[in-house]
């Protein structure tokens, strides 16, 4: 599946001075938040393919107006086309905002999560605003990364993670692609990127009819 991952910037190529060439065989876009509402719904309306996103720490706007069409997976997973998307959007609490957290709770948005991760059987990829600590964060406490992203991809190893929040003109700390120490590759969003991911692969998770069967060979296959 080809994936369109946006965050941040909203960038003229893809909305003032847009050409479906640059979209083509796009099969889902996914925001890592922090993106005008119009232009999630112009995106969604010219590529034509749902659009799934995050809360950025600058959208509290989107709670009470949130971009029509476009799929808010924030605080859950959803799955398309075989493709299991675990949501979490915003970042370090650093003041007032309905979408920062500190490292506890967002340690305890992340364990509102984990019944679902083990009813799915884990997850393919993980949707941030905020990156994991120490793979692309910066100092600041604004842009620290979150200690409990690493631990969420330890256990599952999901092939993708992909944020935004640090942007190139930030300096040394931008990096567009890393590899986790689990495996994951790991995507800052910031502007767009494109990635694709393997799904027939993915999609093949044949359920028993028994949860804890289930369970366990899905975390053999993740070993």
């Amino acid at each position: 599946m080809k994936i369109l991952v946006i965050a941040d910037m909203e960038e003229a190529a893809l909305w003032d001075y847009y050409n479906p060439k640059r979209t083509a065989g796009v099969d889902l876009i996914l925001s890592c938040g922090d993106l005008k509402p119009k232009y999630m719904e112009f995106l969604l309306t010219v590529v034509n393919k749902p659009l799934l996103y995050v809360r950025g720490n600058h959208d509290d706007r989107l709670i009470e107006h949130p971009p029509e069409g476009c799929t808010c997976i924030d605080g859950r997973i959803v799955e398309r086309k075989g493709l299991r998307i675990l949501g979490l959007g915003g970042s370090m609490r650093y003041g007032p905002g309905e979408n920062m957290y500190s490292e506890s709770e967002m340690q305890k948005r992340v364990k509102k999560l984990n019944r679902q991760i083990l009813k799915e059987g884990g997850f393919d990829i993980m949707v941030t605003h905020a990156p994991a600590a120490g793979y692309g964060d910066l100092t600041d406490l604004p842009h620290r990364g979150f200690e409990c992203f690493n631990s969420l991809l330890e256990v599952w190893k999901p092939a993708y993670l992909v944020h935004g929040h640090v942007h190139k003109s930030y300096g040394t700390g931008y990096q567009k692609e890393l590899v986790h120490r689990s495996g994951t590759k790991i995507v800052n969003a910031c502007g767009h990127q494109v990635i694709e991911i393997d799904v027939p692969e993915s999609a093949q998770r044949e359920k028993s009819g028994s949860f804890l069967y289930d369970l366990y060979q899905s975390m053999k296959r993740k070993r």
